[in-house]
């Protein structure tokens, strides 16, 4: 079997002596896809040297924006041109549907041909003077930058994170996961075709522990960009701390999503269960707490189990498939485990808490879509992220009771509103304690919007005008008379 090369200095390399491979697992079929070298301390060391030398040089740093935003460009087209690829990559890594890997690849492209069109027209700022002298803010690139993407949207965090660096003049390292390094590869490989510099895009496959920990350390690492548990997202940070670097931390959540007794149930059913479960609930901003208003609690219930039990779980390569399996067979223990947990607790299975009988899928990681009741907000069903499909549903009595058990959670990412009354929905709105608030709708989500959490679910804001600045720093420059 063929071993996917990691890529440093524009060269591909068979991985680093003495660090395990990595090896790929379809989780619809337990089988293996493929080995991936991986790196360790050595090669991070070299690739931040390559990185560095790259963005020292006359080149990128100095290119004028509108060259930069050219290959930008090649980088969305070519991300097009191997969407089939990438999709089918993405598929076999993580076993999300076809249809959402096609989307997320036509999300990626579109990511890099934003951040073109930002780094063609943003432009430094005059400032009102205060004396005799002309005044400017302008923005430097920090440097060498570190990207850590999950496992779950692989190809939307690479293009989220590399982009608007890129854009903003950075050299970037992308440390992928170990579960779904291969989109990231193939991203190095377009943007080497795209006319990217040798050394401006470095791609890492490895270990956390390793790699990972390398490159957030090294002290030519000067900004880390990082996507995923709130736990490491500590640990990223006490590191960044000690180098007095900037961190930015995009971490877990437990978002409410709220329907008051004037919603629209049905689109409002329709839209929880999206939002739990497409993607197998492996999403930061998945709807994991449901609270509905008590007066259509059980209307609503009966509504969610019905929707939930005719999701079609499959295959996620079958026409039709609505959700595939949760990315890996530990993971999926994981969810179980806490789903079983919660019913010694006293929670009821209202729906699923369970694998598929269907023998065809016997193989897979799958797991059912699970609605669970009777807990409280402050048990630890409803207070931990399980990233999986499973929702919690509990009511409410009014409003103060709602935005109460809503920001009473460490976490403070999305949220979701359905109400008929706007003055209500926009009181709330500013009432919650969350990055994002949709208002009868859910997930729908912009390149131009800035996206972020609250309290535990991180720090500093991707996407939109504020992402790219994100990657630089700002200089103050004045003119004597």
């Amino acid at each position: 079997m063929e071993i996917k090369k990691l890529l440093i200095d524009g060269q591909w390399m068979v991985g680093e002596p003495g660090v395990e491979r990595l090896f790929s697992t379809n989780p619809a079929t337990g089988a293996l896809n493929h080995e991936v070298a991986a790196a360790g301390a050595k090669f991070a060391a070299q690739a931040v040297a390559s990185a560095h030398r790259a963005c020292r040089q006359p080149g990128w740093r100095d290119m004028l924006p509108a060259e930069r935003a050219r290959i930008l460009y090649r980088i969305a087209e070519g991300i097009e041109a191997h969407s089939e690829e990438m999709s089918r990559l993405q598929m076999l890594e993580n076993g999300k549907v076809w249809k959402e890997c096609q989307a997320q690849v036509r999300s990626a492209a579109a990511t890099f041909r934003y951040y073109a069109g930002v780094c063609e027209t943003l432009g430094s700022e005059v400032t009102p003077a205060r004396g005799n002298y002309l005044s400017l803010a302008v923005y430097e690139p920090y440097g060498v930058v570190v990207a850590i993407t999950p496992w779950n949207s692989p190809m939307t965090m690479e293009a989220q994170k590399i982009a608007p660096a890129l854009a903003a003049g950075n050299a970037v390292i992308l440390k992928p996961s170990e579960v779904t390094p291969s989109t990231g590869l193939l991203l190095g490989r377009i943007a080497l075709e795209a006319g990217l510099p040798p050394g401006i895009l470095n791609v890492l496959p490895g270990w956390g522990h390793e790699v990972g920990a390398a490159l957030v350390a090294h002290p030519q690492v000067r900004l880390v960009s990082f996507t995923g548990g709130t736990e490491s997202g500590r640990r990223i940070a006490q590191v960044a701390a000690a180098k007095l670097m900037p961190v930015a931390l995009e971490l877990g959540g437990k978002s409410p999503h709220i329907v008051f007794d004037d919603a629209d149930l049905e689109l409002a059913v329709d839209s929880i269960a999206g939002g739990i479960f497409e993607g197998s609930g492996q999403s930061c901003v998945a709807g994991s707490r449901a609270f509905v208003q008590r007066g259509v609690y059980d209307q609503v219930l009966r509504k969610l189990v019905a929707r939930a039990r005719a999701i079609a779980v499959n295959l996620p390569d079958q026409a039709g498939a609505q959700m595939g399996p949760m990315a890996s067979f530990a993971h999926r223990d994981k969810v179980a485990s806490m789903v079983a947990q919660a019913v010694a607790d006293g929670a009821r299975a209202e729906c699923g808490a369970g694998v598929p009988q269907d023998p065809a899928l016997a193989a897979g990681a799958f797991y059912l879509p699970t609605i669970l009741s009777g807990m409280r907000n402050d048990d630890a069903i409803a207070q931990q992220e399980i990233f999986g499909p499973v929702l919690c549903l509990m009511p409410f009595d009014d409003e103060a009771d709602l935005i109460e058990q809503a920001n009473a959670s460490v976490f403070g990412l999305a949220s979701g509103i359905w109400t008929g009354s706007y003055p209500r929905a926009w009181r709330v709105a500013r009432a919650l304690e969350a990055g994002t608030v949709w208002i009868n709708t859910y997930k729908q989500l912009s390149i131009a919007t800035p996206f972020g959490g609250f309290k535990d679910s991180g720090l500093g804001r991707e996407k939109g005008i504020q992402g790219l600045r994100l990657y630089q720093q700002a200089k103050g420059i004045f003119f004597g008379m």
